[in-house]
């Protein structure tokens, strides 16, 4: 059986054979995103990869593939970056949107652990909504919010997302809306009216209505 043509293909070497050295040519592709990472000193910021996109353009030897990632960081205390990196490996595209997020840090007005009030934000097609939520409740949120509130510290929270699933748009819609977040002393001080006054109106109030 052995002197027929393919009989025992599978003991020589580059063969489809178990053992053999057959398969795609390369194997597996050195190196990755989590090298690169293990390579950056620890500042104590947190970085999530929400999607990785494939895109190819046909020249004359064939396709030539190119990777876009979209990348949040965050130091769970409430900063936050988006950042969007391209490149023709994958490995480089998640390393230019990390210092792309890097350098586009934002400061969020949050609370302990959830927002001060209710906002609505979007961002062309996608909208999204970000509700308080009480102590225990967790993030209810999607996939693509959930990676952007969890790096801005937030622990409780309701959302919903009622326009386009696009992950860049809602992303950014999240962003948005929590740039617009605002605390109760900074909106008192901008309309000229000190947190004791409101206290002590509060207290009339309450009285005059015992």
């Amino acid at each position: 059986m052995d002197n027929k043509p393919g009989g025992n293909r599978g003991n020589f070497p580059g063969g489809p054979g178990r053992h053999g050295g057959g398969g795609r040519p390369g194997g597996r592709r050195p190196g990755g995103a989590r090298k690169m990472a293990s390579d950056r000193p620890d500042d104590g910021l947190v970085e999530k990869v929400i999607f990785i996109n494939r895109s190819s353009k046909v020249v004359k030897g064939g396709r030539r593939f190119n990777f876009s990632a979209l990348i949040v960081v965050g130091d769970k205390n409430g900063k936050v970056g988006l950042g969007l990196g391209k490149a023709n490996e994958v490995a480089e595209a998640i390393r230019k949107g990390n210092e792309v997020a890097r350098r586009k840090m934002i400061t969020v007005a949050i609370g302990q652990t959830t927002i001060p009030h209710q906002v609505l934000s979007d961002f062309d097609g996608a909208r999204v909504l970000l509700r308080p939520a009480t102590e225990g409740t967790g993030v209810i949120a999607g996939k693509t919010v959930r990676a952007v509130l969890e790096s801005a510290g937030l622990r409780n929270i309701l959302t919903k997302s009622l326009g386009s699933r696009n992950p860049a748009n809602v992303a950014k819609a999240t962003i948005t809306a929590l740039q617009q977040l605002r605390h109760r002393e900074e909106i008192l001080g901008k309309r000229g009216v000190t947190l004791k006054k409101t206290e002590k109106n509060v207290e009339q109030v309450s009285n005059e209505v015992a």
